[in-house]
């Protein structure tokens, strides 16, 4: 065992010397040999009945670019590197649409209003968003996890599940495959990926998260349970601000507490969703890499740069979101049952209103119909309106998912 696990940290080290300064914690040999010999073991045991023998154990990896929009501009404009960037427009109603890691530093986040952004780095550097540069990045380094695995899952543009099980490339372990795609990430694009490694979905997105940026982290199945009972349940995926500010007031505040409650109480208490917490307090996740995922929404919202006061203006705005969902639904021949309209006021209080219909829109008529009333609901208009927004969802006709984008609202923050 210990000339094996001699080959393996070899082949680390010359994958460290292609990454530069990364981090991949202390599990890795662990995890080579939870990935070169727990499945032969597993293949050497005589067949059972189906319902003695253990679900397989995948090797998932999650790969998240660093700081993607920002790096991505750092990198075609060098004056701006080691400078504080902000991806979006600096005008009074601008928004942050991405931060590079020195405005980070200052506290600039995503989706943070521009002033704010000013306010806590005055030196911030803001540059118009490139879309069509993004995008093209992005199928690069599909490209390169496509070399892998078909069984890739984007999650937008700068995010991507792996299913490595098949191991298609000989390699060592997921460890090793996860190092030598964020290589090439490196040597082909130029820009850096963090990347997660472990049996679940879950774990490998918690696992990206842990070493960034430019780094990796490893859990295998002996950790999984122990590494998110020391966690926070506000980093979980599936657990939003106010679920966790829910789950703090009962005295949930990390992993550890969350596993305390029985299903039945998750369940009373936060009704389906209890089933999740439940399971993911304990490591467990079966959901499968879905290259084939489907698209179970369309929505376009805007933010305008000075707020409409009148039912004409709002309604324009209305049908002009209306009729970007239907582009999209007229090209991928998506079709939904539930509109939905959003209103955010001056004051930043955002309101929605929902109507589901017993068919599928079928026209672009009967969008803006709906849309339209729903938003008339809102009158009258108790202040002005920053944004608006119209989203098709409960399809009868899903789509497939194309690479997903950012939100539309990002391309009218410039």
């Amino acid at each position: 065992m210990a000339a094996s696990t001699g080959r393996v940290l070899f082949l680390f080290s010359v994958f460290a010397g292609l990454l530069g300064n990364r981090r991949v914690i202390s599990t890795e040999e662990t995890e080579a040999i939870w990935v070169d010999r727990g499945q032969s073991r597993q293949r050497a045991k005589p067949l059972s009945s189906q319902q003695d023998k253990p679900p397989p154990i995948r090797k998932i990896i999650h790969v998240d670019q660093d700081a993607f929009f920002a790096s991505v501009e750092q990198r075609d404009a060098p004056e701006l590197r080691g400078k504080p960037v902000a991806v979006g427009g600096s005008s009074g109603r601008g928004v942050v649409a991405a931060a590079s890691y020195e405005a980070r530093a200052f506290g600039v986040r995503s989706a943070m209003p521009s002033v704010t952004a000013l306010r806590r780095c005055p030196d911030l550097v803001f540059v118009r968003p490139r879309f069509d540069v993004y995008r093209a990045v992005s199928q690069a380094i599909r490209t390169i996890f496509l070399d892998y695995t078909p069984l890739v899952e984007p999650l937008s543009l700068d995010e991507a599940y792996l299913d490595v099980t098949a191991n298609q490339r000989g390699l060592p372990s997921a460890t090793a495959t996860a190092e030598e795609i964020r290589a090439r990430i490196l040597a082909e694009t130029g820009l850096t990926a963090s990347a997660g490694i472990s049996y679940n979905k879950f774990l490998a997105k918690l696992a990206s998260d842990q070493n960034k940026p430019n780094g990796q982290c490893v859990i295998p199945p002996s950790r999984g349970e122990a590494f998110v009972a020391s966690l926070p349940v506000a980093r979980f995926h599936g657990v939003g601000p106010r679920t966790a500010e829910k789950m703090a007031r009962l005295g949930i505040e990390t992993g550890a507490d969350l596993k305390g409650w029985t299903l039945a109480d998750l369940t009373a208490r936060f009704g389906k969703a209890g089933g999740w917490y439940h399971a993911i307090a304990r490591g467990q996740d079966h959901r499968a890499v879905s290259p084939d995922r489907v698209r179970k929404s369309s929505g376009s919202e805007t933010t305008f740069h000075n707020d409409l006061h009148t039912p004409e203006e709002v309604e324009r705005g209305i049908c002009a979101m209306a009729a970007d969902v239907w582009e999209w639904c007229a090209r991928t021949g998506g079709r939904g049952r539930t509109v939905t309209i959003k209103a955010r006021f001056s004051d930043f209080r955002t309101v929605t209103r929902s109507r589901t219909l017993n068919l599928a829109v079928g026209d672009r008529a009967t969008l803006d119909a709906v849309a339209l009333a729903l938003v008339r609901t809102l009158y009258p208009l108790p202040m002005g309106v920053r944004l608006v927004g119209v989203t098709l969802s409960g399809f009868d006709t899903p789509a497939p998912a194309p690479v997903p984008e950012q939100l539309d609202w990002l391309a009218e923050v410039a």
